[in-house]
């Protein structure tokens, strides 16, 4: 007998379980080795600056993925350690829900099937490794069908769990709501127990901290969430969508999805919610591209629906079976050679998880020890943070969003200093401004110029009066300023930094008009003033506008100086 014989024979003994066990482990020690060699993708970076500084809570996410990054920061450096706790998540939610679906009589067989479907799933190659809160999101999720399992059941305890796993979504991602929310629609008698409330009154405690971070932030988050990423409509946020999840799950699997979740009769109700999840979500999320560009990875918990619905289906067919299998197998062996690239890159492609230690090294190289203030990308920020050590802050932009940078002072400690100023390539133009422009080894355009004397302004903060709820094009008004100076220098306004009325619709719609405003306001101190503003006449009618006083200089970006008031134009 030979040894691959031995090996098959070996195999063909385990039991279903032992089976998933050895192929998840295999795939973990293959996602291990991709989180070592593979550089970090920008959202990453941000992520590990979250880490720099652990709190209940960040700009755009709760503080799951934030924890899991410094945790591998204790047991190894570079991009392994952002990523290490990562990698671990995806074989435990994997084997939780094969506990789920799993057969009465599975069979060897009935493991490769399931994860073969695995393997084969796009979205979960991708996010078997990287550090962001899907894969948080996805071994929370599974704890809670799990938990929700056990409450249908009525096992002893189990609205205790179920609230402790709803708690844990919360801290993963906010997208967790969804799946509490679709599993209880499709199961509406549960709503009929009093353990639900006393489950959500558990992961409403669990919860405080964060909620507490919440109020002290403004509600930051979740004003970003619900209302500042909307957009104007744009037919290709929708198209964009639709050919995503056409992608992301296979496409050689996707008639296969339609006919298995036709085909599946669930037998409990955790079957139920998972059958209805794929629909729920992707219905979802098509509405809300009406709304926005949307995400393809914010739907990755229908992966769980997918696969139940599938393997269900083909387990029971054998020619279905045999299809899945060796569609699965070349998808898998594409993703491997996917994978190879994003290691070694023999392709010279140019994209973010490639050629950044060059190119943030060139950065550093121009900065020569000065700190470096970046335009709009946050992410960039921290990502040379990551990749040379230096200093480094990222301005938050009215004309594109704002970010977790905003919640740091790092700016501050840069008063009275010389520091580098990522710019617009519009500023090459301005002879004042001394502007240079660097490619980088990734491709990017790097403009940059020098401020000898860096004045922060951007925690000042102006509040006004005077402005109604509704205005009309051309209107005027006269405003009254509450102008307060936390910093340790003075600043003035009309010389270190100019004031403008800023007028800004959803995420890229942003109208400035300039305000007749010079004040001197002293080092922690406080002033008034009386300006006269106008309501643009070129502003779009019949939407409504956050409107704010900002301080605005050449070469830099601002944001809004105190809170904005939301009016609408007619």
């Amino acid at each position: 007998m030979t040894m691959g014989e031995k090996i098959m024979n070996i195999y063909r003994r385990m039991s279903a379980d032992a089976a998933v066990m050895l192929w998840l482990g295999v795939w973990w020690v293959c996602n291990l080795v991709q989180a070592a060699g593979s550089e970090l993708a920008n959202d990453e970076a941000y992520y590990w600056m979250f880490a720099e500084h652990l709190d209940w809570g960040y700009f755009d996410h709760p503080p799951f993925t934030a924890l899991l990054v410094w945790l591998g920061g204790l047991f190894s450096g570079g991009e392994l350690g952002v990523r290490l706790f990562f990698t671990l998540l995806q074989p435990l939610y994997l084997y939780i829900f094969w506990t789920l679906i799993r057969p009465q009589k599975a069979t060897c067989g009935d493991a490769a099937l399931f994860c073969v479907i695995s393997a084969a799933t796009l979205m979960l190659q991708l996010y078997g490794f990287i550090a962001v809160p899907d894969g948080p999101l996805m071994m929370t999720a599974a704890l809670f069908l799990l938990t929700f399992k056990w409450f249908l059941e009525r096992r002893a305890w189990s609205w205790l769990w179920l609230g402790v796993a709803m708690a844990l979504m919360a801290y993963a991602k906010y997208h967790g709501a969804l799946v509490v929310l679709f599993c209880l629609a499709v199961n509406p008698k549960a709503f009929l127990r009093p353990q639900l409330y006393l489950a959500g009154l558990v992961a409403g405690v669990l919860l405080v901290p964060h909620l507490m971070w919440q109020y002290d932030h403004d509600w930051a988050s979740f004003v970003y969430h619900l209302a500042a990423r909307n957009s104007q409509f744009k037919p290709g946020y929708v198209t964009d969508f639709i050919a995503n999840m056409l992608v992301v799950f296979n496409p050689l699997y996707v008639p296969l999805y339609v006919q298995a979740w036709r085909k599946t009769r669930p037998q409990s109700g955790l079957h139920r919610a998972l059958k209805f999840l794929p629909v729920a979500f992707i219905g979802f999320f098509l509405l809300s591209a009406f709304r926005g560009y949307v995400q393809p990875q914010w739907v990755i918990v229908a992966v769980f629906g997918l696969t139940y619905v599938l393997f269900d289906y083909a387990r029971r067919h054998p020619r279905t079976r045999r299809y899945v299998m060796r569609a699965g197998g070349v998808v898998i062996v594409l993703m491997a050679v996917v994978r190879l690239e994003m290691i070694f890159n023999p392709l010279g492609l140019r994209f973010e998880v490639f050629d950044n230690p060059e190119s943030y090294g060139r950065i550093a190289e121009i900065a020569e020890g000065r700190p470096v203030i970046f335009r709009t990308h946050y992410a960039q920020a921290a990502k040379y943070r990551f990749y040379t050590g230096g200093e480094t802050y990222c301005q938050p932009n009215v004309r594109y969003r704002t970010h977790q940078w905003q919640f740091r002072e790092d700016d501050r400690h840069y008063a009275g200093q010389e520091v580098i100023i990522e710019t617009s390539p519009e500023s090459l133009k301005d002879s004042t401004l001394h502007a240079h422009r660097e490619v980088l080894a990734n491709g990017r355009e790097f403009v940059w110029m020098k401020d000898p004397c860096f004045v922060p302004v951007r925690e000042v903060d102006i509040c006004f009066e005077g402005l109604p709820d509704v205005v009309k094009r051309g209107d005027k008004f006269t405003l009254q300023l509450t102008v307060k100076n936390p910093y340790d220098h003075a600043v003035e306004i009309g010389r270190d930094a100019r004031a403008v009325v800023t007028w800004k619709h959803g995420r890229f719609y942003v109208e400035e008009s300039p305000v007749e405003l010079m004040l001197s306001v002293p080092a922690h101190g406080e002033c008034s003033a009386e300006v006269e503003v106008s309501v643009p006449e070129d502003l779009e009618t019949g939407k409504g506008f956050d409107v704010g006083i900002s301080l605005t200089r050449k070469g830099y970006v601002n944001w809004f100086n105190g809170k904005a008031h939301r009016v609408e134009v007619l």
